[in-house]
């Protein structure tokens, strides 16, 4: 956080000071979680349904707590504690770190450039890879994990610092005007548009409301910024057209032949002869807007990456990354997020593929796509037998029922070995799978992850590749961990 003054502080969140000198400097870290207050840190007690963060003010305080940001005055004994009282502390969070960013901007000495990225899915691996990218070439602060909403990217902000260079952050939304009230706490240099899929369609009500929500990064851009817009999606391509004058368009496409809406003279970086070896990792050739044409083999696992490792190279090549160093990284750079297409090799010989952090119709067949690779073999490597294990993808609406009897006729398609459907939700997977191709004791449903546990440990076999695949909130990432023999797994 910028270096200010406890005034300072609370008129940028339209609060008063009480219990604490108005001069007194405060440059440490901003936390809404009491037991993870520091020395000299500000604690946002912010109100939730379940409690009221002003009543851990006193803890936070004794951990070194330097100001209480809260919606009332906390007191230990009739003393008052260092407090700045708002009338709502979650957006005064919003509004501290929209003050910092604006005050390191003002700085001279300042050079700090601002990437936000967003899209239906992809975005947590696309903030990990730019950060990667960028923390080579000068400070660099990303966010943990999915901290993407008006919680998460407040924080994240105001870990920026006079030192910093760039700030990555990811921004989700789930409703319209989410990512427009993000966008105005910090403004993004350079945004990133990665697809506008049908994850989260039930919430939005529409792809084409899920469209509008995510445009709304880039209409954030002022002239001489930078659009990241993905040549490869119609709706992201469609973004171009909100577009304020003077912003540029960097495209980012995995096609051979670029679509139509991508002009002769328009900058793109591009991936050509995308291959996939039995390992799951793509191989392809990177090309770079005035930059030799470089080949690459990407460290993360699954095709489907291919189109976050260009996005990822596209900010890199706007901040002024070369083509060997963006190659070097991404050749390296494996999943910084846990049950993200995480592959682990089990203790008994199996190999996991643990991708149940989230799901939607689009990331499932890109992951059992990847699983049939792996499982396909080649001259040098013997055919393996391939095991899905899938939950529900949520949040899909009334097309929830069609979207997993799709996934069950892809199974099929693909001749993945056995399939073990877990879930009154995902039970339309395991229908159409059936159907499609009378499978018998092939495919499986169960209601629940521990009677999944039951079945894998009966029939997996050293060799087997298992893919976990589901919402986070149906668990399996959990039963990927105890099948892979990962220590603290739940």
């Amino acid at each position: 956080m910028k270096r200010l003054t406890a005034a300072e502080i609370a008129t940028a969140v339209s609060g008063e000071l009480y219990g604490v000198d108005p001069e007194t400097q405060l440059s440490a870290g901003v936390v809404t979680d009491s037991r993870e207050v520091g020395p000299g840190d500000i604690y946002i007690a912010r109100r939730g349904e379940n409690f009221d963060g002003i009543e851990f003010a006193a803890a936070a305080v004794e951990a070194g707590a330097a100001l209480i940001i809260g919606e009332s005055v906390p007191t230990v004994d009739e003393r008052t504690l260092p407090t700045v009282v708002v009338a709502d502390a979650t957006e005064a969070l919003g509004l501290l770190a929209k003050h910092s960013i604006e005050a390191l901007r003002a700085d001279p000495e300042s050079d700090l450039t601002v990437i936000a990225i967003t899209g239906s899915v992809g975005k947590t691996t696309v903030k990990d890879l730019t950060a990667d990218l960028l923390a080579g070439e000068a400070e660099t602060v990303w966010p943990p994990n999915s901290y993407n909403n008006e919680v998460g990217v407040p924080l994240t902000a105001l870990r920026a610092g006079e030192t910093t260079r760039f700030l990555v952050l990811e921004m989700g939304a789930r409703s319209i005007g989410n990512l427009a009230y993000l966008t105005s706490l910090v403004r993004p240099d350079i945004a990133v548009e990665l697809a506008v899929g049908t994850a989260h369609s039930g919430v939005f009500g529409s792809i084409e409301n899920t469209a509008r929500a995510k445009a709304e990064l880039v209409e954030s851009l002022t002239a001489d910024s930078v659009a990241v817009l993905n040549a490869d999606d119609p709706r992201v391509a469609a973004m171009r057209d909100v577009l304020a004058p003077g912003v540029k368009t960097l495209w980012f496409s995995q096609r051979e032949s670029l679509p139509e809406w991508v002009a002769d003279d328009d900058s793109v970086v591009q991936a050509t002869g995308v291959t996939t070896d039995v390992s799951g990792h793509a191989q392809f050739t990177l090309h770079l807007p005035g930059e030799e044409p470089q080949d690459l083999r990407l460290a993360l696992v699954g095709e489907h990456h291919v189109g976050n490792a260009l996005a990822a190279a596209a900010v890199a090549h706007s901040c002024g990354v070369g083509i060997k160093s963006i190659v070097t990284t991404l050749a390296t750079s494996s999943a910084a997020s846990r049950w993200r297409m995480e592959l682990i090799d089990s203790p008994t010989g199996v190999t996991v593929l643990n991708d149940a952090y989230n799901a939607n119709p689009d990331s499932m067949r890109a992951s059992l796509k990847t699983l049939a690779a792996m499982g396909r073999g080649d001259e040098d490597n013997r055919p393996r037998r391939t095991f899905a294990v899938l939950g529900e993808m949520l949040e899909l609406g009334e097309d929830s029922v069609s979207a997993h009897a799709d996934i069950g006729e892809l199974v099929v398609r693909l001749n993945i070995t056995r399939t073990i459907v877990v879930g009154e939700g995902a039970k339309p997977i395991y229908n159409a799978a059936n159907l499609e191709g009378s499978w018998g004791n092939e495919a499986t449903w169960v209601p629940t992850a521990a009677e999944a546990k039951e079945l894998l440990l009966a029939e997996l076999a050293p060799g087997d590749i298992v893919l976990f695949k589901s919402s986070r909130d149906a668990g399996l990432r959990y039963l990927g961990d105890e099948i892979a023999g990962v220590s603290g797994a739940q």
